[in-house]
Order: C-alpha cells, then structure tokens, then sequence
C-alpha cells in the first residue's frame, strides 16, 4: 500500500507555532488535536446542517427520530431513553419531541399498563422523514470521509472512543486545573 504524503501545514499548527514562538515555556500541545477536532467538527456540522434543512429538520430533530427507529417496532421510547442515547436532559427531550409532535412526526401515547409512563412514537410521516433524511445523511458522512482509508477510519473511530474515555475519565477524577 502506497503511502499518501501528509497534508501541508494547516492552521493549527500556525497558531501552535505563534504560541511556541510567544511562550515557548507553554505546553499548547493539546490544541493539535482538540484544535483540529473543533474545526472538523465545526466543518461537519455546516455539511450536515444542509441535508438536515433540506428534510425540514434539524440535528436534535434527528437524533430523536433516529433514536426511535434505531429501537425497532413499534418505534418508542420514554422521554428517559431518549434522553440518555442523546445525551440531553429529560427536559431537552421534552422540548424536542414537543416540536416533534407539532410537525406531526412523533406522537406521544401512554403505556396501557402503567398510564404514568408516556412513550414517544415515531408516526409513518416521521419514519418517512427520517428514512429520506438517514440516507442522504450518512451518504453525506462518507463523502466526508473518503479520504481516508478503510483501516484509517477503524483507527480514527478507535482512537476517538478512547480520547472519550480519557474525558470522561478526567471529568470523574475531579481535579481541574487551577485557572487561579
């Protein structure tokens, strides 16, 4: 396998450079890769915006509906589910499945054993929208990622798992840099 040759210097390492040369005494090497994630993340979002106002929905409205077909038949999930696969609070959820619910794409039924438990349903309009959407969306993400290899994509896919580990893990420690 050839290798390719690696890209020219982009802006983080400019403004890595401008630190160092500023305040060579400053550990900024984090930002090689928080700084390039951001921006990726930042690219992404604008690409994935357009698909998702092009379906007349947004990326929290498909989260929730994505979330409620991924569960399979008959297509619900309480406000609590819902919240933990999208990493929101209950509330959050609560407001997206009401705007949901208003475009007709959700509705919301009790559970006819327990009338305290509310489910969330994906209507035929809903599982329609998102099919559409779900499509050209994960089209659009493999576009994005054609330049990478097939074996850079596992690598990426598990080096990123394990950065959000060690975020996660950093986060329950409870130490926190003094800023003092």
């Amino acid at each position: 396998m050839t290798r390719k040759s690696a890209p020219d210097r982009d802006a983080v390492d400019h403004i890595v450079g401008q630190w160092n040369e500023q305040w060579p005494a400053l550990d900024v090497s984090p930002l090689e890769v928080f700084g390039r994630m951001h921006r990726s993340y930042l690219r992404y979002q604008t690409s994935l915006a357009a698909v998702f106002e092009k379906h007349g929905i947004n990326m929290a409205a498909f989260d929730v509906l994505a979330a409620l077909r991924r569960s399979g038949p008959p297509y619900r999930m309480t406000s609590g589910q819902l919240a933990e696969t999208a990493l929101v609070t209950t509330g959050g959820t609560t407001l997206r499945v009401d705007r949901l619910e208003k475009a007709g794409l959700v509705e919301r039924e009790r559970d006819p054993d327990d009338r305290r438990i509310v489910y969330a349903r994906l209507t035929d309009a809903g599982k329609q929208v998102l099919e559409q959407t779900a499509a050209e969306h994960f089209a659009n993400e493999s576009r994005m990622l054609a330049g990478l290899t097939t074996d850079e994509r596992h690598q990426l896919a598990g080096l990123l798992r394990k950065l959000e580990q060690s975020i996660v893990t950093a986060e329950n420690s409870g130490e926190h840099a003094d800023t003092a």
